[in-house]
Order: structure tokens, then sequence, then C-alpha cells
């Protein structure tokens, strides 16, 4: 039984109920890494500052060495009975070298320790999200780049409106990656602080060396206020922030491709690795990884929401209730990145069905907006050549007559501005190379742009 580290000041053993309610070790101890770390150059420092000897530092070093090479290795058993991590590295520290053990825990306390192990963590774990992203955008640009040639059908309101490149739909995925890599890398900048030394609230009188251990554990700063430092979550809700927004972007990904797949669009074809049947309807192939996916963002989106509500009502300084900071944390991290990896291997695997899509893509009513500029540039007003080509696709569409079929005649009737050269612009290439504002879907600024990328994530 792990000895508890304040359990001298009470008369009685505390229940087994509030034993079991107390207890974080079920999801603290992957913080053991980080505990163990921090604990280390803790220990160096309290050696340094003559706190404890240079022997009990160097032994204390040692001890904590050798329980990491286990955490590392997979072999470190933890003790479910052990109230939390910190008791836990503690007790067993205490056993392999004894008394020297008992002054670690010198100048800090669970509070100021345990926001240091967090910390650590998010930094670690912001880089690994990161990575992964990038590593998405890499997947997204090979596909965008293999497609390169593919026109569709872009919709607004879920209705047909232009024709895009696909290439161009596609930067548009990696274009909010991008901004989703900035805000973590912005946040991480906050995470960046060392906390201990706080010790549980006011500091120490003891003479401790915080830049050192900042220095030794590779933080860009101290904290500035010892209560602020044991009690702020915001490094927490700013980074559970920022992946609930990549979890929203990487959601509407999975619905574009959900729909895409479905017969009613047939642009793409998922292949069975990413994809299940039905117990029921031996036809079915159905998408139920992105189905997930898109639900799974929901619980991120609850994590956030967890320790928000969790931070409202509190006091200042700690309160235990900021134990439960951790599982929506780790879940959020662990979803996060679990749907980025799916997503990487799964853009590799859709084929895209050009002959489908080609079929798509002589619809005429995809072309209206070039009408209306091609009478812009003959001299009209928006206005009027926005109701011309209303009363063209009204009279004509509408009655499952081609524009392209009409005669000079009979385009002259709608407006003298018209030639027969405006049905050089009924076709998906024409109508694509006619967009020629920055950042828009024309063949040229997207080739650039593909490039851009290219040159940009090697």
């Amino acid at each position: 039984m792990v000895k508890k580290l304040w359990g001298t000041r009470f008369s009685k053993k505390t229940h087994a109920l509030t034993d079991k309610f107390t207890s974080s070790i079920t999801f603290d101890k992957r913080l053991a890494k980080y505990d163990i770390l921090g604990s280390i150059a803790h220990a160096k420092m309290l050696g340094k500052q003559k706190i404890i000897s240079q022997k009990e530092s160097r032994q204390i070093v040692r001890g904590l060495n050798s329980i990491l090479k286990n955490v590392v290795s997979g072999k470190f058993k933890f003790d479910p009975a052990a109230e939390d991590i910190h008791s836990n590295i503690q007790e067993l520290l205490a056993r392999k070298i004894g008394s020297p053990a008992h002054k670690l825990h010198t100048a800090r306390s669970r509070n100021d320790q345990v926001a240091l192990d967090v910390r650590m963590y998010l930094k670690s774990e912001i880089n690994n999200v990161v990575w992964l992203a990038v590593m998405l955008q890499k997947a997204i640009l090979r596909f965008a780049v293999n497609n390169s040639r593919v026109i569709i059908p872009g919709y607004t309101h879920l209705q047909t409106a232009q024709c895009v490149l696909l290439a161009h739909h596609l930067l548009a995925y990696i274009e909010a990656l991008e901004r989703d890599i900035e805000r973590l890398f912005d946040a991480k900048s906050r995470v960046d602080s060392m906390p201990l030394g706080s010790c549980a609230f006011s500091g120490t009188g003891l003479n401790i060396d915080r830049d050192f251990v900042k220095k030794e554990l590779g933080f860009a700063s101290v904290t500035a206020n010892s209560i602020d430092s044991v009690s702020d979550r915001d490094f927490i809700i700013e980074v559970l922030a920022d992946i609930s927004i990549l979890s929203v972007h990487l959601s509407r990904f999975a619905e574009d491709l959900i729909l895409w797949s479905t017969k009613e669009f047939n642009f793409i074809d998922i292949d069975f690795s990413f994809c299940t049947g039905s117990s029921i309807m031996p036809h079915k192939k159905n998408p139920d990884i992105l189905e997930l996916i898109r639900g799974s963002v929901g619980k991120i989106q609850g994590d956030l929401s967890s320790v928000l509500i969790l931070m409202k009502g509190l006091p200042s300084s700690y309160n235990r209730d900021l134990q439960l900071d951790k599982p929506p944390l780790f879940d959020a991290i662990d979803t996060i990145k679990d749907i980025l990896e799916i997503f990487m291997e799964l853009f590799g695997s859709i084929a895209v069905k050009k002959e489908e899509i080609a079929g798509r893509i002589k619809d005429e009513s995809l072309f209206s907006v070039d009408i209306v500029e091609y009478l812009i540039k003959k001299g009209s007003s928006y206005r009027q050549a926005h109701d011309i080509v209303g009363r063209m696709y009204r009279d004509s569409l509408g009655k499952g007559k081609a524009i392209s079929g009409l005669s000079l005649k009979e385009l002259k009737k709608y407006s003298p501005y018209f030639g027969l050269e405006v049905k050089k612009i009924l076709n998906a290439w024409a109508s694509v190379n006619l967009k020629r504002s920055y950042g828009g879907t024309n063949p040229k600024l997207v080739a650039g742009q593909l490039l851009a990328w290219e040159r940009r994530l090697k």
C-alpha cells in the first residue's frame, strides 16, 4: 500500500470510498515520464543550491533515472492503490534508495508538480499533433497534384454553383490546416512557462533556483505569480479550443468525402479498407470510418466544454476539482491524433471518378456567372447582366433547352451585347480559365499554389 504524502495529519484512515473517488492514478499515470523528468531537474537544483547534499541529489537522480527506464520501456508497474502518479513514483523511489527519497519533495507541492507535468506533456503532444497535421497536408497535396486536371461542379447551399478545380477545393483544406498549426504553435508559447517552485500557492522560503529548473527542462520562461501558477488552466483550455477548431475542419472534410462518395454525387470511390458493410444489405459499402470521425468530433467539443465548465466556478488558487482537467484533455489529444492518422492514410486510397465528373460539368447552369461577367465586360451594368442571364436560364434551361443551342437572333433578344462568341465560354475549362483574381480557381494560379505548398511542406 502506497503511503499518502499527507497521511500523518490524520488520526484515522480514509474510507475506501474516499480513496477510490479521489484517486487519479488510472489516468494521470500517463504523466509518469514528465513527472520523473521534472523531479530529476528539481533534485539537481536542490543539490546545486545546497538545500540537500550533492550526494543525496545524485542518489535521487540515479534512482529516478532507473524508474524512468522502466517507464519508457513499458515495464513500470503502476500501483492501482496509489493516490496519484506522484505518490506512486515517490514510494517506489523510497524503496530503491531509502531515506534520501524523502527529501525530493522539498520546496515543492503536488500543486505545482502536476502543473509542470501537464505543461511538459502538452509541449510534447502539441508537437505530435502539429506533425500529424503537416503529414495530412502532404497527403492532401499529393492527392491534389495527382488530380490537378480534374474539374468538379462546386456547390453552395448544396446546390450546383460554378466549376472549380478539384485541386483548388483541396487546397482549401490545406489552408485550414495551416491555420490550425499556427494556432497550436501560438498556444504552445503560453504553455512553455515553468511553474515549479510555486509550491502549494505562495512560493517557498528556501533558496531555490527556478531559472535553473527552467533551463534543465527546456522551458522558455518561468511563471510570474505563484497563485496563478497552480490554478491556471488557460493553457489547457486554449489547446482544447485549438484542437476543437481543428476537429471541426476535419469533420467538414469528412462530410465532403461522404457526400462525394454517394451515388447522387458519385465523384469518388473510397477504398474498401476504409469502409464497412451492412449486416442485412449485401450490396452496401458504407463510409463508416468518416461517419465515426464526424461523430468523434462531438466528443472533442465536449472535452472543451467539460474543462470550461470545470473552471467557471472555482475560486483562485488550487482546488481539487482541477484533478478532473486531465481526462478530457487526454481524450481530446488521443482522438485528434487518431483522426489525423486515419485521414493521412485515407487520402492515399481515394479514387476519383473522372468520367462521372466529366458528365456532370456539362451542365450549362454552371456557367451563368461567366455569362454575367461577359456582359459586364461588354458594357452592361451588373444588375442588368444578372437580370438578363436570369431570364435566359428561365426561358431555356427551365424548358430543357441549352443556352449553347440558341441562335444569334435569339441571343440578341436578351441583349444587344451578345455575340456567338459567348458560346465559347460554356464549358468547364473556359470557365475556370476566366477566373483570374488571386486565390481563385484559375489553373495557372492553382498550379502556382500547388508548387508553393510543395516547397513549403518540404
